[in-house]
């Protein structure tokens, strides 16, 4: 069994031809305890109650494991026993020692563990007590108890303190850092009591008044406790230190010759855990079975484990111990000053002190011999087991038959002339091995958290409640109002429109009876003059009838209109009528188009301005070259650069750089690049546009390179100050990095110096851009990985974000994630040791302000390069400390890119230290 996997299991009984006088094991995880068991969910069993058979009420069986460990021989045995061979030999890969009787023949057992001399005290804690500490945390109970000859190393394995060397802490001290850990200073609690048994007395340790302190039984469950005991509640790792060394001061101990200080009472270290967990009910569902499944809420519970570390006081015979003298407690120093008759009780006190030390041998031989008496009886499935013969089987009566998780350590000596002593304390450890318990989690219904929970969440939803009725008041005010206002609108214009209509219609008809008027005049003018008007009368009929249907027409049309506007104005004083809805359509669409527009007339006028910009440096360009009588090659660029100028109001992309590229054969690759080396502004910056343009196609790079073009950009970085050629060589240098060839030829003719030197005085974004564009590219070759970091091209890169652009940002992080891909890989193969480099240089900072920028360039480029800087343990605590975790677990949740999520949960569940942080912060992952 591997030591880090040391748990109890179900014990298996050792097979009868073998000749291994032990027994075997079956590891077995800790279950939950199974819910209905009621709101107190433990029960204790009695040590005596115990039998072969399993518990009837919900526990789990779990064997007392038993480690073996062996002394190395002290100063005395080192020359007594110089020609004597040690009577143990170990074989820890088999978990074996053989116990040897004579040169010739020896008896062979198997223990959980066999641990040798050069074993260290971190080990023996992580193999014997760990899994117990942990079982505690979970709310069982546990016990760790040594046992063994005096002087063989008990106290020092359970007791030591280790204030010289920390490595020398025993498995007190230790549990204790474990718990204090793991638990919560806000809703956990941890409280410490310290016995001694000395004599058939129980005495306090941290207070000395209390020297006989009843064992009171609980005839329901059979729990032991000590009401007189002192309860002290520790809070953090000095407190407690405090506590052993108040202890250590007033336990027996005296000299003997096995040992200088041995122990004379067993000691007893009681740490009660409280802890407050959330537990699930179980799921209901209705009685349609095709209906979704309802949860009850999280319920709160408290776990209450005690963890007992026993330190037995040594088996020993009187003969070989030959007890000498004794320490004297701090209680007995106050007899050296007051005066004459308190040094002469003193006196008295020595006199006896050889019968006194007599007895208390025999006390201890008899409570150990008690405790052997009740684990025979528990391994042999005895129907008694004499737990009352002593306190100490009384107060263990849960470690041994009952509910508690139990290791023993039993130590041993090597020398020969203890052979018996070693034989009796290896053949306890073996029976010991035989004995089962029933585990139970000891979880209690936490009302009080509940109450104040649900007060909590009672006084949210009362606040909550008067927010929402006040909003909503307010909105059904605001609503009303503004149908009023509404109405009010609609029967004005209902108004005004029923006004003109009555006023068009009076007009047309005062207008018609004015026409009939003077027709009819008319008409008697000629009858008096004795004209005929019989065919004019008819068409004045006519005419009349026509002139009545258009009215009636009119008036019809004038009828619907009402009943439409009557119509309008019914819909209209209707809450949720539907022409809010038309409204707002039309009034975003209008501003859409409103929007469009104004972004065509700025395009329009940027184009105008870029068109008048390059015909005046075209002009410019002819001018010059002709008073500096540059000949054919300055004539080729003027016609070249007007030929540019035209192509950036025609046409973009790809036919824009083969149209210059065209040009440029034409005149000449090498006179465009003769002319960055030119004394005029002007023509300098025309070069490197073209040169930069060519740049920008592969097919070019190669031909650029080769004619010198690379190392005349990088000469422009370093003559000239001028802004724009800066930014346009740095960014022909950014496109000329994307081949992998000619990133070599940058670092070797010290580029990243150069664009370190422009990133740290340029201030225009758009330089900083291409800047940080080409040191991006550079971040994503292996080979050039410690170079660029020496030359100081990850700090320049950072040193780019104090301008806030987001392409800035966005070729920062690109060049970030690169880098850290690179740096995983190296650290994959082998390559590279130690932390990141990134987090060296202070990037994780800004990694971790951007993790979850608005920008979804940034934000993709962000999490890459955490979730690679996060696959390497070594990265671990500083991520943690920097507050990249809670990052990863967001990514790992949230990411709208499922590489980049199922990425951060593999890196989470793969880390240790991510484990065991997520844990101490309850997370679930």
């Amino acid at each position: 069994m591997a030591s880090g996997a040391y748990r109890n299991g179900v014990h298996k009984a050792a097979s009868a031809a073998s000749n291994f006088k032990s027994s075997s094991f079956k590891s077995k995880h800790l279950p939950v305890a199974a819910p209905g068991s009621g709101f107190r969910r433990s029960s204790s069993a009695s040590l005596g109650s115990a039998s072969g058979s399993l518990k009837d009420d919900g526990g789990v069986p779990g064997r007392v494991r038993v480690a073996v460990r062996l002394r190395p021989r002290n100063a005395e045995e080192l020359v007594a026993d110089a020609d004597f061979a040690d009577c143990v030999e170990l074989q820890p890969e088999l978990k074996r020692l053989k116990l040897r009787k004579n040169n010739w023949d020896s008896d062979t057992y198997e223990f959980d563990e066999v641990l040798t001399e050069s074993a260290s005290q971190k080990r023996v804690y992580e193999v014997v007590a760990k899994p117990v500490v942990e079982s505690v945390l979970d709310g069982y109970n546990g016990t760790v108890m040594a046992y063994g000859q005096t002087g063989t190393g008990k106290t020092f394995t359970l007791g030591r303190l280790g204030e010289e060397d920390a490595s020398a802490r025993g498995i007190m001290v230790r549990s204790m850092e474990d718990i204090l850990a793991d638990i919560s200073p806000e809703t956990d609690s941890v409280s410490v009591s310290y016995l001694q048994l000395y004599m058939e007395t129980i005495q306090d340790l941290l207070d000395t008044a209390n020297d006989n302190i009843p064992i009171v039984e609980d005839p329901r469950t059979g729990d032991v406790s000590l009401p007189g005991a002192t309860v002290v509640e520790v809070r953090d790792h000095q407190s407690f230190m405090e506590l052993l060394h108040l202890g250590e001061a007033h336990r027996i101990a005296a000299n003997t010759k096995l040992n200088t200080e041995s122990s004379r009472s067993h000691a007893l270290l009681m740490v009660n855990v409280k802890r407050s967990v959330m537990g699930r009910e179980t799921t209901l569902s209705s009685e349609d079975e095709n209906s979704s499944h309802l949860v009850k809420p999280f319920r709160p519970f408290v776990r209450k484990g005690k963890l007992v570390v026993v330190d037995l006081a040594g088996s020993e015979r009187i003969q070989k111990s030959d007890q000498r003298d004794v320490k004297i407690p701090e209680y007995l120093g106050g007899f050296f000053n007051n005066g004459v008759d308190n040094v002469l009780c003193a006196f008295f006190f020595f006199l006896g002190s050889e019968g006194h030390t007599l007895e208390e041998a025999k006390s201890i031989n008899l409570s150990l011999s008690a405790l052997g008496k009740c684990i025979n009886a528990l391994a042999e499935n005895s129907a008694h087991v004499p737990i009352r013969d002593s306190k100490l089987t009384r107060l263990l009566r849960d470690s041994f038959g009952g509910t508690a998780r139990t290791s023993l350590i039993v130590t041993i000596g090597p020398s020969p002339r203890h052979r018996g002593e070693t034989a009796s304390t290896i053949l306890f450890g073996q029976r010991a091995m035989k004995v089962e318990n029933m585990l139970k989690i000891k979880e209690e219904f936490d009302y009080k958290s509940l109450s104040r929970r649900l007060d909590i969440q009672l006084d949210k939803l009362i606040a909550e409640n008067e927010r929402q009725q006040k909003a909503f008041e307010e909105q059904v005010e605001r609503i009303t109002l503004e149908a009023q206002k509404r109405v009010s609108e609609v029967e004005r214009k209902y108004a005004d429109a029923l006004e003109k209509e009555r006023l068009k219609c009076q007009m047309e008809y005062m207008e018609s009876v004015k026409q009939l008027e003077e027709k009819l005049v008319t008409n008697q003018q000629k009858c008096c003059n004795g004209e005929s008007p019989g065919v004019s009368s008819a068409e004045e009929l006519a005419e009349v009838k026509k002139l009545l249907q258009n009215e009636i027409h009119l008036r019809k049309a004038a009828e619907e209109e009402v009943n439409y506007l009557k119509n309008q104005l019914l819909q209209c004083t209707q809450p949720e009528a539907g022409g809010n809805s038309e409204i707002l359509k039309l009034c975003k669409r209008l501003e859409d188009e409103a929007h469009n527009k104004k972004k065509l007339e700025e395009e329009i006028t940027v184009l105008q301005s870029q068109l008048l910009q390059l015909t005046f440096e075209a002009d410019r360009m002819r001018r010059c070259l002709e008073r500096g009588g540059s000949g054919n090659a300055f004539a080729g660029l003027d016609y070249l650069m007007s030929q540019v100028g035209h192509l950036h109001l025609k046409d973009a992309g790809n036919g824009q750089r083969a149209s210059i590229a065209t040009l440029s054969e034409q005149v000449g690759l090498q006179k465009v690049l003769s002319l960055l080396e030119s004394e005029d502004a002007n023509v300098r910056i025309h070069a490197v546009k073209v040169v930069a343009n060519l740049a920008a196609e592969e097919a070019n790079q190669e031909k650029i390179v080769e004619a010198g073009g690379l190392s005349s950009l990088l000469m422009l970085l370093r003559r000239f100050e001028d802004e724009t050629v800066r930014r346009v060589a740095a960014g022909a240098i950014a496109n000329l990095a994307m081949n992998e060839a000619n990133q070599e030829l940058i670092m070797a003719e010290g580029g990243i110096s150069l664009l370190s030197m422009t990133a740290a005085e340029a201030e225009d974004p758009q330089t900083l851009r291409m800047v940080a564009g080409a040191i991006a590219n550079l971040c994503g070759n292996d080979k050039l990985q410690m170079k660029l970091r020496s030359d100081g091209g990850i700090k320049a890169l950072l040193g780019t974000v104090r301008c806030g652009h987001p392409d800035v940002l966005s070729q920062v992080a690109r060049g970030i994630a690169n880098f850290a891909k690179c740096e995983s890989r190296a650290s994959t193969q082998g390559t590279k040791t130690g932390r990141s480099s990134l987090i060296e240089d202070g990037a994780l900072q800004w990694i971790v302000q951007n993790a979850n920028n608005e920008a979804s360039p940034i934000r993709r480029h962000v999490e890459l390069a955490l979730c690679h800087l996060a696959q390497h343990e070594v990265n671990a605590k500083d991520m943690i400390s920097g507050g990249a975790l809670w990052e990863l677990v967001r990514i790992s949740r949230d990411c709208s890119r499922d590489d980049i999520r199922n990425l951060a949960h593999r890196t989470l569940t793969s880390s240790p230290t991510f484990r065991a942080e997520l844990r101490r912060l309850r997370i679930e992952y």
